[in-house]
């Protein structure tokens, strides 16, 4: 039996059996039921693909690929003339070939409905390298999103200190500048790299009226063909991301004059406060909505003029009306005009059949008007786009819970897609949908209006619709991937998984395993159920943690699966780091069903 030795002092060390990764006891029986002779033919792998993997269109052929594949693991005992041998089968369920989403997705989802049909993935502040207050500013966090999947990408745009260029920077912070040619170069080259789908630029215009001429003119001159002219001042109804495959769009509010930062005595919010800042090396866990639906505000609800974050600009409203200084070949690349509230929610959430615009709201406004308002704002975003954004105290570049727009229909639920976490984690799992095209078409539910004009209460508990039955049966990879000392100094990791439900309130939960001591291969064969009364809208987590007596546990892994996509039966759940990144070797064996 091979072990591994931990050092403890120079004259004592510590040695442990080496685990050896073996297929779980419900694996051998499975094995033993489509196999003969200890032998799995084509035929018998193709029966359990088809009954047990709910692969319906899987052929015999199919199966007959997988063997000759496994045949090429030559240090696997499978070169049988028929068939596979318990070892070979096991290898097969735990490799990457086996993945508990699609192999070859595609988009599937209709692409011919309005932008407003679908969850856009949105970025906040996309030019930041770090944090909100100091961090640089560059192209290359934007191209990594695109490069991710990212189909919103946000640039605030102020005049350089000569006054006679444009650069892109967090306004009054100590963010150093990237300029706006080197962002947009950088966009174009890189904008369909993960997706033919639209690419919209969001802007956060400081500009004189030459400026805004000049930004127009890079805007054309960079994009051509490439760039969406609307053609008409507002949209009745939005175009549809399949129409507008490989161009860029630009929304923005109407342009206004530029005022001289004469008032530099006005601060920031996003300096005040206290940093609501990830406690955790992974993250705090991601808030809980139930509070949030029935709290009540002591606060005039239907009153949005706060000083909570006036980081999106100070434009009042999408219907305000541009001022006579505005620079019209400007205004005229304007596709999605976009604004804040100001005043009364009706006139902020009101709907212009003649007229689509985007709304800005920060996760504070969000927060106190889907405790009153959660019908208005579904009706709003049947037909016109919001946004949703981090409220300024998050100067660590944290996010918040982005279920809260989701079950809105919020379109543009804003990251900051430099930071990490469980928050994060969420929208990376979200838009691992569809392909990762970086659009997914809201559910049915948030779509329908009656002839009566109502629409689906975000805040009623549904029936349960399904049930998802996961089993962990075990984890390897670890050794591979991190040094021997990594997790303990002293002894082998002691693992343990936390696996849940991320969705609307009522499907929300996490559970968590047994911790296994001194295993780099735990074997943990656990079942857990989750009742879904709004499946469309889960996402299953997965964590991975090494348990830790005197500090902080340790970060193992994490992944995050879109629930309508999973494939059922036993899969291979590959793991990500902290920033979303797949690692080489480390996975999960894991059973998904639906009863």
């Amino acid at each position: 039996m091979s072990k591994q030795t931990y050092r403890i002092c120079f004259c004592w060390r510590r040695r442990f059996k080496l685990a050896v990764s073996e297929a779980p006891q419900e694996i051998k029986t499975l094995f033993d039921n489509y196999s003969e002779n200890g032998v799995m033919t084509a035929q018998h792998l193709h029966s359990f693909l088809v009954e047990e993997q709910k692969e319906d269109k899987a052929t015999v052929q199919d199966a007959q690929a997988i063997i000759d594949s496994l045949r090429d693991l030559k240090h696997l005992n499978v070169f049988h003339s028929k068939g596979l041998s318990l070892e070979a089968f096991f290898r097969y369920l735990f490799a990457d070939e086996n993945p508990p989403l699609s192999p070859k997705p595609g988009v599937h989802n209709d692409m011919t409905a309005p932008l407003s049909h679908y969850f856009i993935y949105t970025g906040h502040n996309s030019y930041l390298t770090g944090n909100q207050l100091s961090s640089d500013c560059s192209d290359v966090p934007i191209i990594q999103a695109l490069q991710r999947g990212v189909r919103v990408i946000e640039l605030d745009i102020w005049p350089n200190s000569t006054k006679d260029d444009v650069n892109v920077l967090h306004g009054r912070t100590l963010t150093a500048p990237v300029t706006l040619i080197k962002c947009l170069k950088s966009i174009k080259e890189h904008a369909f790299s993960a997706s033919d789908y639209p690419v919209v630029i969001t802007l956060e215009d400081h500009l004189t009226p030459d400026l805004q001429a000049k930004v127009a003119q890079m805007l054309n001159q960079t994009f051509g063909d490439m760039l969406f002219l609307p053609g008409t001042e507002c949209f009745k109804e939005l175009p549809s991301p399949e129409s507008l495959k490989k161009r860029i769009i630009i929304s923005t509010k109407p342009p206004k004059e530029y005022i001289e930062a004469k008032d530099s005595k006005e601060k920031d919010d996003s300096q005040k406060g206290k940093d609501t800042a990830d406690g955790e090396a992974w993250g705090k866990e991601v808030p809980n909505l139930k509070p949030q639906f029935s709290s009540v505000s002591d606060d005039k609800d239907d009153d949005l003029n706060e000083e909570e974050n006036e980081e999106e600009g100070d434009v009042d409203d999408g219907d305000s009306e541009p001022l006579q200084f505005a620079a019209p070949e400007y205004k005229r690349l304007i596709a999605i005009h976009a604004g804040k509230p100001k005043g009364d929610l009706k006139d902020a959430l009101s709907v212009d059949p003649d007229k689509v615009r985007r709304l800005s709201l920060s996760e504070q406004q969000l927060e106190k008007l889907v405790v009153h308002h959660g019908k208005d704002i579904v009706r709003f975003t049947q037909h016109n786009m919001l946004r949703i954004y981090p409220k300024g105290t998050r100067i660590n570049s944290s996010n918040y819970n982005p279920l809260i727009g989701w079950m809105h229909g919020a379109q543009m639920v804003a990251f900051n897609m430099q930071g990490y976490g469980r928050s994060l984690w969420l929208m990376h799992g979200m838009f691992r949908a569809n392909g990762g095209c970086g659009y997914v078409k809201k559910p049915e539910f948030l779509l329908k209006c009656s002839p009566q004009n109502e629409v689906v209460d975000p805040k009623v508990t549904l029936q349960v619709k399904m049930t998802l039955k996961v089993t962990v049966y075990m984890g390897e990879g670890w050794r591979n991937d991190f040094k021997l000392t990594h997790f303990d100094t002293y002894s082998p990791p002691d693992f343990y998984a936390r696996v849940g439900i991320a969705g609307v309130p009522d499907d929300t939960v996490m559970k968590k395993t047994k911790t296994l001591e001194d295993n780099w291969i735990p074997v943990w064969n656990e079942e857990f159920e989750f009742p879904l009364t709004v499946p469309e809208l889960a996402l299953l987590r997965i964590e991975v943690h090494e348990y830790d007596m005197s500090e902080k546990d340790d970060f193992g892994g994490q992944t995050c699966l879109p629930i309508m996509e999973l494939r059922e039966g036993i899969r291979a759940v590959p793991l990500r780091d902290q920033q979303g990144d797949k690692y080489k070797s480390v996975k999960l064996l894991m059973r998904f069903q639906f009863v």
